[in-house]
């Protein structure tokens, strides 16, 4: 699931206000805690309102026991509109006191101080969250946010493609893959894409990248380094551009937005993205086939280095502002809304939970063992101060359809992109 990433420009100046309040959670001030609350605000986003309602009203319910007479209030928002709303809010001193934020929205908000700190010790599970959830919610060694569900990426297959070349079963190793999608690209021409895999998309090229040991960047001392251009991201980065060399035979200079359009027009045999492609594919007004009904199977992608393809994780996480007069009781709501209940019943719509122990749970399970183990091997962007205000999506993207279409070698398009990085992960 995709988040709009922020620009520093839409919290600077919201932040000048946070700043001139102070605001560390951990002051003792009873005031800011807030165990004493009486009106609770949570805004998430619509995808609680419409599919899991009753998910928020147990945990409206559990802190209303604890808290007897206690008002809460919800408001729902659009993932286009959420970020605009609470800049705007987080200026004034009426700030909600628990907010969702997509899990690349985080870094910026809590560079600026718009969160408080909480106590993962206080969140059920939170020793086993999965890693690259935690690190969404991590800064400068301080947790700000706790993870809430997640999505995760998966291989997908037109079996019946697959089987007319006498493969019959999902590849375990990636030389079964590669063998098998040789074969196909063979039978079919260089007019179809044995492996649709857009150019520009960075989620998968750099799950490549740190299959082979590489990074986006690294921290020594205290200041953060692009590795691109580093011997084992280039490793990486190369096999990448083998798979677009070899199988990609479309627009080499698209992303991934409307991939599961393009898989629907039956002009691919496989695809690696968010697990719900496949199916969104199958729909009948995305089949122009008609043929994909029951042909499509995800598998776990097998990665160059012998071990599965470390995937990204998007999802969703909960954070409390800074300026919450309501903070104990809001992180109470927190523990009630993604505990064990409201983990079980997020998995039971087809979501990630935010820990390894319910994970575990769904690898057992036939039609969730797929992208449940998929999830295991995970990263995330670096939790570099600048990450967060710089459109470092676009310098990955240019750098990979550099690299697609030949326009720049490997090493030269990571050392250009190493350039780009440097130059801002490291401002506040």
């Amino acid at each position: 699931m995709k988040r709009k990433l922020i620009a520093a420009i839409g919290i600077a100046g919201m932040m000048v206000s946070i700043a001139a309040c102070g605001g560390d959670s951990g002051s003792g001030d009873s005031d800011k805690t807030g165990a004493d609350a009486k009106e609770l605000t949570v805004w998430l986003t619509v995808d609680a309102q419409n599919n899991w309602p009753q998910l928020v009203k147990a945990a409206d319910a559990a802190v209303q026991k604890a808290h007897p007479g206690i008002k809460i209030n919800h408001e729902y928002y659009g993932w286009p509109d959420k970020n605009t709303k609470l800049d705007a809010v987080l200026a004034t001193d009426k700030v909600p006191d628990v907010v969702e934020m997509g899990n690349t929205e985080m870094l910026g908000y809590m560079v600026k101080g718009a969160f408080a700190p909480l106590d993962p010790a206080k969140f059920t599970n939170s020793s086993a969250w999965l890693d690259g959830l935690k690190a969404s919610v991590t800064y400068d060694g301080k947790t700000y946010g706790v993870p809430y569900y997640a999505g995760g990426r998966v291989g997908n297959w037109r079996k019946d493609l697959f089987a007319s070349v006498g493969v019959k079963s999902a590849p375990k190793t990636y030389a079964e893959l590669t063998a098998a999608l040789d074969k196909l690209q063979k039978k079919e021409g260089d007019k179809f894409s044995a492996w649709y895999q857009p150019t520009r998309d960075w989620y998968a090229a750099m799950s490549f990248v740190y299959d082979a040991g590489g990074s986006i960047a690294k921290e020594d001392g205290g200041q953060w380094k692009a590795s691109l251009s580093s011997p084992e991201s280039v490793k990486g980065l190369t096999e990448f551009k083998n798979v677009i060399d070899t199988y990609m035979h479309g627009d080499k200079t698209k992303d991934e937005n409307d991939r599961y359009i393009v898989y629907g027009q039956g002009k691919s045999g496989m695809i690696f993205g968010a697990a719900w492609e496949g199916a969104t594919s199958e729909d009948p007004k995305n089949d122009k086939t008609g043929k994909l009904k029951g042909n499509l199977e995800n598998f776990v992608m097998p990665g160059p280095s012998g071990k599965n393809l470390p995937v990204f994780l998007g999802g969703s996480d909960l954070a409390v502002p800074v300026k919450s007069q309501a903070q104990a009781v809001a992180a109470e709501w927190i523990n009630a809304f993604t505990g064990p209940s409201g983990q079980k019943g997020l998995m039971a719509k087809g979501n990630l939970p935010n820990n390894k122990t319910d994970l575990a749970t769904l690898k057992k399970d036939p039609a969730t063992a797929v992208p449940a183990t998929a999830a295991e091997s995970n990263w995330f962007v670096p939790m570099a101060p600048g990450w967060g205000q710089v459109e470092k999506a676009q310098i990955l993207q240019t750098m990979l359809q550099d690299i697609g279409t030949g326009k720049k070698s490997v090493e030269a398009a990571a050392k250009d992109a190493d350039s780009a990085i440097d130059k801002v992960i490291n401002v506040k």
